[in-house]
C-alpha cells in the first residue's frame, strides 16, 4: 500500500476531495493521476486522547483496506479520518463501516 505523506497532497485532499461520511469515519478522495491510490489515516485528539488508542484505530483501518487494496480502483489519494465514537468500535463494525465507504464513494465495486 502506497502511502500519502505530504502535507500538500493531504492539503489537497482535503480541498478538492469529495467526502463521505458514514458512523464514526470520514472518507475523503481526489484523483492523483498516478497508477496507484494512496492512502492516509487520521485520528484526532476527539477521537481518544491517549496516543496508543489512537494508534490503534489507525492500525485497524490500514489492515481493512490493505486487505481490499486489490479491489480498490487505481488513480486516487484518500484521506480516512476516525471520528469521535471510533475508538469504541469493535474490528467488525469498523470493518463494516470502512467497507461501507469504500462502496459509496465508487473506489471498490462489488
Amino acid at each position: 500500500m502506497t502511502s500519502l505523506k505530504k502535507t500538500k497532497d493531504i492539503e489537497r485532499v482535503f480541498k478538492v476531495g469529495r467526502g463521505f461520511k458514514e458512523d464514526s469515519f470520514l472518507l475523503k478522495a481526489a484523483s492523483n493521476n498516478l497508477k496507484v491510490s494512496r492512502f492516509a489515516f487520521v485520528a484526532g485528539l476527539k477521537v481518544s486522547k491517549k496516543a496508543s488508542q489512537r494508534n490503534r484505530i489507525k492500525r485497524r483501518v490500514r489492515e481493512i483496506i490493505r486487505a481490499r487494496l486489490s479491489a480498490v480502483s487505481p488513480g486516487f489519494d484518500v484521506v480516512i479520518t476516525a471520528l469521535a465514537g471510533a475508538g469504541s468500535k469493535d474490528y467488525q463494525a469498523t470493518e463494516a463501516a470502512i467497507k461501507k465507504l469504500l462502496m459509496t464513494s465508487g473506489l471498490i465495486k462489488l
